[in-house]
């Protein structure tokens, strides 16, 4: 777990030295706003707290409730999907409100109170999927101004450092979560319910931290009254924010979920139930130990050369559910391609769009961005599961494969001459 809290209260741009000096080698890791750690943190602890509920949520669906592939599919794609336009409302609210802070805190606090309402729930499908479906509400509202504090707190230089670190807490948290899911229920003889109320304790304490050491960056935002609809459409209007929009809703619309990828692999490798909340800690893993090394490259190298290799990498993951890989080598390969392209492709397309996005409107911008990902991420879940019903997992996994690989050249040509510094806007 982060235990860097000491530093949380330090100075807002760490970069240069007390001299003016750029900070060594051996210190560039941490070279980023306190903010960052603060936030990171809350993720963390976030993380574990929703990865213990919805680590065994596939398996359980399709193969406890009996769910269809094709209609798993749509219950995956609402799970991310649905929370679109929250996601947007959130992101424009904290930018009218000028409270980045309050509004991330109520997206942490009702998936927090969500948490209880699980136990409610029993084995009702419908019960669940609202449940979940006020989750993702939290997620909507939170995730826009989350990203937009790190862009705020940030020097553009190190936008992806400071995304990468941040990404790395997150997934941290990811990781533990299953583990700490399976630690409850060896220790309550498969009680579910003490998992629900601990993920709702758990969840509560990453709402505390962050009231206690998340700052709002409100000196860096302009004066109320000056974000409204006009300016959103001027926002629309800015080329290069219209195709980071495009760019990512092809990449959503060419991924499928990660439960789609789990079941994949635990039917080619005939996985026991109990194996199944594992296969999502060996991608996290894969994330976790990835996520601040590819960012601090992208910072050096160019972000879309690095977001377009993790595409390349999800590729990969693709081709290899059907291929002559088997057993170990084939979990551990896939599953480490499957963290290396989240490692190289979320919290990097964010900083892609943090230089091109003003100030005024970084939390709308970012939301609209993720809206459009989401909103198209639905859409091919509910494809991939048709998908599957009608032809098969493999043809299934192979045609989204070559629809990957198509959207790596069209993300490259969309996103060529996308700024990486700062641009002045009117």
């Amino acid at each position: 777990m982060e235990v860097a809290l000491v530093y949380l209260s330090t100075i807002d741009h760490p970069h240069t030295g007390d001299d003016g000096t750029k900070p060594s080698r051996k210190r560039a890791l941490f070279s980023v706003s306190g903010n960052v750690f603060a936030l990171g943190a809350v993720s963390l602890i976030t993380d574990v707290s929703s990865e213990m509920v919805t680590a065994v949520l596939p398996v359980y669906l399709v193969l406890g409730l009996h769910l269809s592939p094709a209609v798993y599919g749509m219950v995956d794609g609402t799970y991310t999907g649905a929370t679109a336009l929250l996601r947007l409302a959130g992101g424009y609210l904290a930018d009218v409100t000028r409270h980045r802070k309050l509004i991330a805190g109520l997206g942490y606090g009702l998936s927090a109170l969500a948490k209880l309402g699980l136990p409610a729930a029993g084995n009702a499908v419908g019960a669940i999927g609202a449940v979940i479906a006020v989750d993702r509400t939290g997620k909507g509202l939170r995730t826009a101004p989350r990203d937009a504090l790190i862009t705020l707190s940030t020097p553009p230089h190190l936008y992806g450092r400071a995304f990468g670190i941040h990404r790395m807490m997150d997934t941290a948290g990811a990781f533990a979560g299953p583990l700490v899911a399976l630690g409850v229920l060896a220790a309550t003889a498969q009680a579910y319910d003490t998992v629900f109320v601990a993920s709702f304790c758990i969840a509560a304490f990453g709402v505390l931290v962050l009231v206690l050491f998340v700052r709002d960056r409100r000196g860096d935002q302009p004066p109320k009254g000056t974000v409204s609809f006009s300016a959103l459409g001027d926002l629309i209007r800015l080329a290069p924010v219209r195709r980071l929009v495009l760019a990512a809703g092809l990449a959503g619309m060419v991924t499928i979920g990660d439960g789609f990828v789990y079941l994949l692999l635990q039917q080619h490798e005939h996985l026991g139930v109990g194996w199944f909340p594992l296969l999502a800690v060996g991608t996290n893993l894969s994330y976790l130990l990835l996520a601040t090394p590819l960012g601090m490259l992208a910072d050096k190298i160019g972000r879309l050369k690095v977001v377009l290799g993790g595409y390349t990498a999800l590729v990969l993951v693709y081709l290899l559910l059907f291929g002559p890989l088997g057993g170990w080598p084939l979990l551990v390969v896939a599953l480490g391609l499957y963290g290396l392209f989240y490692a190289a492709t979320d919290g990097v397309l964010m900083a892609l769009a943090g230089p091109v996005l003003p100030k005024a409107l970084r939390t709308t911008g970012i939301a609209l961005i993720q809206s459009g990902q989401a909103l198209c991420y639905l859409l091919s879940s509910v494809l991939f599961g048709l998908a599957w019903t009608a032809w098969g997992p493999a043809s299934a996994s192979r045609i989204a494969a070559v629809l990957v690989a198509v959207a790596v050249l069209a993300v490259g040509l969309l996103l060529r001459g996308i700024p990486a510094t700062e641009e002045q806007h009117a």
